[in-house]
């Protein structure tokens, strides 16, 4: 069957082919989604300078920078951006698009997607997939808590004798910041834009007016300086790269983000205003250090902060703390879009997930994703202080992400290849081995904070994978001791069960075998409405499925029918509107004449079990926080009728 992209509304399902539009109305929309990819998109690594190339610094070692160490940092900063962002993810990754959606998650299901006969390196794919997901998870984490104080700290700068108030007002901001995210962001949302333009717009003007004082900062174009400082300061010259990568944070939003705003308005958003703001301000602070080098040896130098002449430093603080503001809603936003694609594909238990806009599709909210990332955030903040001592702990999640996307894409280019192509090992080897450089020398500041995303990941991808794992097996538990339909229909023509008047849907996970609840209900109540649906709802290897092919309806006989709904992996299901669905294919229902059963699970250990005792535990709690059915699903509370079963795992 083939599934294509499903419009927010009915009305545009109709519309397969739109119209065309004048060339001012689509310049004007391009623009208008080149403005949102600043607010959203960007706001991770255009908040990257206000720390990175401080630390740099404060990673060479050394009591006195030379001019050569500090072109080297900054050789190495632009070509990373170079390499790993431009090149990577704007030129490559993004034309690795699943039906217009972009994010790990999605490239994993792209892969998924492909033909059995080419598919290699499943596995290899599958556990890349959750561990990158679960390392953005750990990502945007740590984000909010180590942009937010990096921004604040800026208060050191421009206030004298401020340091005492930088942790509380940092934690005031943060708690504010989660505390409005169940009212959505639609109505300040138009604001993340323009305020980013003017972010960017600061950060090139602070670092051309520096850069035109020192002119020689510009040699650090040469990528020589780079290689001169990796190779030639030794192991430290090797582990600065580690401090270097946070110049990269962010870069997988590029990707993620591809579905709300397309290829074409993140690629010109980048080159013509996000690049060149980032590249100028990096060479800026280095102009600066180059002209005052000893000042650099001083604990409190903070080089962003001191670009702005003195009048200007508390405005570009409070500018700061609004850009880094808006960088963590976007990776909270997109932590949000990511756990909610895992549970579309049976990665995590149910969750509830609330939509807060009516017009923006992508608008979500899940509170107990809110609330654990809310208490990761302070533990982090209250753990570490500062944003400093924060940077060990970030490379890591931010590395662990990009490998596991590098590793995905190449598979996937890997089963598409022709035989007449360029072998894609040309063009992701060295991506691979960048990647891979990158995070094995993160893997070095395990012990200066490393360890909380490693942990952290760690544990998300325990819970992806078991549950991945459990529900494989519950269902091939299920499977050897339920009825198939195709025996069943038969047995109750020829028995006497009586038939009551109205409509009972059940919700099956498999349409050829015979749900749990039904055969409860037929074993305690003895009867059976006049009409039976099997309703089954499969999620699909692509973001969307249009309207006009969600829903299939198959008459069984003997007053059974069977659906199958289609979702796509960034649709929310809804029994409502699968009903709705089937009645222009023959299949119409009376809402108060409908009765809806469930059966609700109640998983206990087996004696005898295929999964390891870590993993059954583990499944069975998260089983018991899955949210119920009937919500999910969004069943009319006064029309449901549980039913409880109890199956061995």
């Amino acid at each position: 069957m083939d599934l294509s992209k499903t419009p927010t509304t009915p009305g545009d399902a109709a519309r397969d082919k739109p119209e065309a539009k004048p060339a001012s109305e689509h310049d004007s929309r391009f623009a208008a989604l080149a403005l949102g990819a600043l607010g959203v998109v960007f706001g991770d690594i255009g908040t990257s300078p206000l720390y990175t190339f401080k630390l740099c610094l404060g990673a060479t070692g050394a009591h006195t920078i030379d001019a050569g160490e500090i072109l080297g940092v900054l050789s190495l900063i632009f070509w990373s951006l170079m390499i790993v962002v431009t090149y990577k993810y704007v030129t490559l990754i993004l034309r690795n698009d699943n039906r217009g959606e972009g994010g790990i998650l999605a490239l994993l299901a792209l892969v998924q997607r492909q033909e059995a006969r080419r598919l290699r390196y499943g596995q290899l794919v599958l556990y890349a997939g959750l561990l990158g997901s679960a390392f953005f998870c750990a990502d945007a984490a740590i984000t909010p808590a180590i942009s937010v104080l990096s921004a604040v700290e800026g208060l050191e700068v421009a206030v004298p004798n401020v340091a005492p108030l930088v942790l509380p007002l940092s934690i005031g901001i943060l708690v504010m910041l989660f505390l409005l995210q169940s009212h959505g962001t639609e109505r300040v949302g138009a604001l993340f834009g323009p305020v980013m333009v003017i972010w960017f717009t600061t950060l090139a003007v602070l670092g051309l007016l520096a850069i035109i004082k020192m002119p020689q900062v510009l040699l650090a174009l040469d990528p020589r300086y780079g290689l001169s400082y990796a190779f030639g300061h030794g192991l430290s010259g090797a582990l600065i790269l580690g401090t270097v990568v946070l110049a990269v944070t962010g870069a997988e939003a590029l990707y993620a983000d591809m579905g709300h705003f397309g290829r074409a308005p993140i690629q010109a958003a980048w080159l013509f205003l996000v690049l060149p703001a980032l590249t100028l301000n990096y060479f800026g602070q280095g102009a600066l250090v180059l002209f005052a080098p000893e000042a650099a040896a001083d604990e409190s130098f903070n080089p962003f902060f001191l670009l702005a002449p003195s009048w200007g430093q508390m405005p570009l603080v409070v500018l700061a703390t609004a850009a880094t503001v808006i960088a963590s809603q976007a990776v909270i936003s997109g932590a949000y879009s990511l756990v909610q694609q895992a549970i579309q594909l049976g990665f995590l238990p149910r969750l509830q997930i609330m939509h807060t806009s009516e017009v923006t599709h992508g608008q979500i909210y899940i509170p107990r994703v809110n609330w654990l990332m809310f208490f990761a955030v302070l533990i982090l903040v209250g753990t570490f202080h500062s944003s400093d001592a924060l940077a060990g702990a970030y490379g890591l999640s931010v590395t662990g992400a990009m490998l596991a996307t590098t590793i995905i894409a190449f598979v996937l280019n890997l089963n598409r290849r022709a035989r007449p192509t360029l072998h894609p090992i040309y063009i992701f080897g060295p991506l691979l081995l960048v990647d891979g450089g990158y995070f094995l020398i993160s893997m070095s500041k395990l012990g200066s904070g490393g360890f909380v995303p490693l942990t952290l990941g760690l544990l998300l991808f325990a819970c992806m994978y078991s549950w991945r794992e459990g529900r494989a097996e519950l269902q091939r538990k299920q499977r050897a001791q339920l009825v198939p339909i195709e025996e069943f229909i038969p047995t109750i023509g020829r028995s006497s069960v009586p038939r009551v008047a109205g409509t009972a849907v059940f919700l099956s996970a498999a349409n050829d075998l015979v749900p749990h609840a039904l055969l409860h209900n037929l074993k305690h109540n003895k009867v059976l409405h006049q009409r039976v649906i099997l309703l089954t709802v499969r999620t699909a290897n692509v973001p969307h499925v249009l309207l006009s092919r969600r829903v299939e309806v198959e008459e069984l006989g003997q007053g059974f029918f069977r659906i199958t709904a289609h979702f796509g992996f960034m649709d929310q299901p809804d029994v409502n509107s699968i009903l709705r669905l089937a009645a222009p294919k023959g299949l119409q229902t009376a809402p108060l004449e409908t009765s809806f059963f469930v059966g609700r699970e109640t998983l206990v250990p087996a004696q005898r079990s295929t999964l390891p005792r870590w993993r059954e535990g583990l499944f069975i709690a998260l089983s018991h926080s899955a949210q119920s059915a009937s919500d999910y699903f969004r069943l009319p509370t006064d029309r449901v009728v549980e039913l409880g079963t109890q199956i061995e795992i």
